[in-house]
């Protein structure tokens, strides 16, 4: 695999939560999960279908219970091989999926929309819980 499209070592993505990293498509930015499953490693944009504004990682990891993505702000969870939405206000959506491969021990980009930018979140972005009260 070419070093310019690595991310990070297969080991640093965990097996009971997500990596939020930071990818750049020309001059704008994405935030992106990685989580690691028995056969490899998926990436999925880092919102949730129903409000594309909250994130589902607020930049200490997604809430991952079994084999679910749960939104911490509607409850919905996601399947973390598919990012099938299963339950929820947004059941039967998907997250979008960033193309990752894992090999030779380290997680490479596939998806020739992006570049790797950074590990972590988006310096431009806020992760806060995207309230949607106003006063």
């Amino acid at each position: 695999m070419d070093d310019a499209r690595r991310i990070v070592a297969t080991d640093e993505v965990p097996t009971d939560g997500t990596l939020l990293v930071t990818l750049r498509d020309g001059t704008d930015t994405t935030e992106a999960i990685l989580t690691r499953l028995a056969d490899g490693v998926v990436a999925f944009r880092n919102s949730c279908p129903h409000w594309t504004d909250v994130r589902l990682d607020r930049g200490s990891g997604a809430l991952v219970r079994g084999e679910e993505l749960v939104c911490q702000k509607h409850g919905a969870t996601f399947e973390r091989e598919t990012g099938f939405c299963d339950f929820g206000p947004c059941e039967g959506a998907m997250l979008d999926r960033i193309g990752v491969e894992a090999s030779d021990g380290d997680v490479y980009l596939t998806d020739d929309d992006y570049e790797f930018d950074s590990l972590g979140a988006d310096g431009d972005r806020d992760l806060s819980s995207g309230s949607r009260i106003d006063f």
